[in-house]
Parts: structure tokens; C-alpha cells; sequence
């Protein structure tokens, strides 16, 4: 399976709900699932079957999957390592997306997107602990620093993420810095600290069968 490279605002579309992949368009009244709230395709208006079961189980994990872009196999391990650690799973498993490299930077406002702070880290904009890192499913830990390269912090695409993410609530397991483009992992992050309309308790029903 290759990693998706269409239209983003056809995954919102499909899966019914915002998964907030285009950053203030997602806010705005630009959305197209507030002008468009059907599935995309020429029969879109006309699917009103009833998802339960297996699809519902397999709807979660696709919402999921589409958030963090991740592909399948990458999320199969995060979900095989959460169920092999002493702990609730699915919080778990919520835990390993939240600390990937790219997400960090999300919420730390180095990006507007999730999908945005992939290629600020690919491209090798991002530092953790001074170092440059561009694996974005790189996993930081309690106590890293977090931070914009010298020389990356004018770049347009990451002043206009600062003042975008000054606008919204600071995550709780992070410090952020907006003035300095840079932040440090408090705590490893508990579920209440998340915000994500996805019921990880299906994710893990439908890989427990």
C-alpha cells in the first residue's frame, strides 16, 4: 500500500467527521464537509447504509490511520508494542501516535497540519535535544527538547503555523515556547490530554480478533 497523496479534504468526506488535515481550512467555512457532508463519488448522497460491527471497528482505525498518516504496518506495530506493554492498550496505542516526531511539532505549532509537519521534518527543520531529526515517526520522551533550526525559523510556512497554534490551547503534557519556535515534553501523554474523535476501544477489538 502506497502512502496516500490525493485530495486530504475527500478522507474528511469519507469518514464523516473533520480530521483537521488542512489546518485553518478545516476552521473556516472554506471546509468542504460543511458545504459537502456526504461521502465523495458520484453516489455519495445516495450511501446512507448503517456502518456497525466490523466496519464500524475498521471506520475507527481508518480515521486514525488517516490522522497520524501512517500506513498499515506501521500502525499494526504501534498497536502490537501497546499490547505487549503493562497498561490500558488503546490509550497506549493513542500514546505512541501522540509522541511521533511529526505530531510533536503539530502541537508544538511548527506546522498547521499534522500532514505539514511531516515534510517540516523530512525536510530537516526540526531539532530534538540540538540534534537534527527528519524521521517524523521518531518517538520523543520525557525531558526532550524540541525546537526549529536557526536557520529554518523565518521560513513563511512556520511563522504563519506560530501564529495559527497561538490561538489554540496548549497541550498539557508539552511546554511551548511560541517566541523561540521551540518546546519540551513534560510528561508522556495521558488520553483526558488528547483531543482525537476516535474511539481506540474499537481499534483494539478489531486487531484482538
Amino acid at each position: 500500500m502506497a502512502r496516500y497523496t490525493g485530495a486530504v479534504c475527500r478522507l474528511c468526506r469519507r469518514e464523516g467527521t473533520k480530521l483537521f488535515l488542512k489546518g485553518a481550512k478545516c476552521t473556516s467555512d472554506r471546509c468542504p464537509l460543511e458545504k459537502r457532508n456526504f461521502p465523495p463519488g458520484q453516489h455519495g448522497k445516495d450511501r446512507k447504509a448503517k456502518i456497525v460491527g466490523y466496519g464500524l471497528q475498521l471506520h475507527e482505525k481508518q480515521k486514525a490511520k488517516r490522522m497520524y498518516f501512517t500506513l498499515e504496518g506501521q500502525f499494526r506495530e504501534y498497536y502490537e508494542k501497546a499490547s505487549r506493554a503493562t497498561g490500558v492498550t488503546g490509550e497506549l496505542l493513542i500514546q505512541q501516535l501522540e509522541r511521533r516526531l511529526d505530531n510533536v511539532a503539530f502541537r508544538l505549532g511548527f506546522a498547521q497540519s499534522r500532514r505539514q509537519a511531516r515534510q517540516v521534518v523530512r525536510h530537516g527543520h526540526v531539532t530534538v535535544n540540538g540534534k537534527k531529526v527528519n524521521i517524523p515517526s521518531y518517538q520523543v520522551n520525557v525531558g526532550d527538547e524540541i525546537a526549529i533550526r536557526e536557520g529554518s525559523k523565518k521560513l513563511a510556512v512556520v511563522e504563519a503555523a506560530g501564529q495559527y497554534a497561538a490561538q489554540s490551547p496548549v497541550p498539557a503534557w508539552l511546554e511551548i515556547n511560541f517566541e523561540n519556535h521551540s518546546g519540551r515534553v513534560l510528561q508522556l501523554p495521558k488520553r483526558k490530554d488528547v483531543e482525537l474523535p476516535v474511539n481506540e476501544q474499537l481499534i483494539v477489538e478489531l486487531y484482538s480478533k
